[in-house]
């Protein structure tokens, strides 16, 4: 088994997460909680970085409608793809991962996933 924080930087990832978002933010801190001490997950707040967004390629309104993560070569991961590659460091979460990945279960996911935080930022007034 690697450890984690002695990963090399292309296997580090940052997350794009809304810290105006206490959803987003309680999930961050479940997410770091099972990761224990491992270190190779940068967190980027989001709010009110739109330059930082464009930097890295990703539509600032898409960021408030979809998890993003990057990986440590610069691909881009959205949406459900996002959440499979954050949860496939967690063993824990590893097969849950697996599960939102099926090709049953990933469009219905995305479907509802996408119903549900669009209908939080027009409950909240930021769409």
């Amino acid at each position: 088994m690697v450890d984690r924080a002695a990963r090399s930087p292309s296997e580090r990832l940052t997350v794009f997460y809304e810290g105006a978002c206490p959803i987003c933010v309680r999930d961050r801190r479940t997410y770091e909680k099972l990761a224990g001490e491992r270190d190779d997950v940068c967190w980027v707040d989001i709010t009110g970085a739109e330059a930082r967004l464009r930097e890295a390629g990703i539509d600032p309104r898409k960021a408030l409608t979809e998890l993003h993560v990057q990986d440590g070569e610069g691909n881009i991961f959205s949406e459900i793809d996002a959440y499979r590659l954050l949860m496939a460091r967690i063993p824990l979460l590893k097969p849950l991962g697996w599960l939102i990945g099926l090709p049953l279960v990933r469009p219905i996911l995305s479907k509802l996933y996408r119903w549900w935080v669009r209908r939080r930022l027009i409950r909240d007034g930021r769409l």
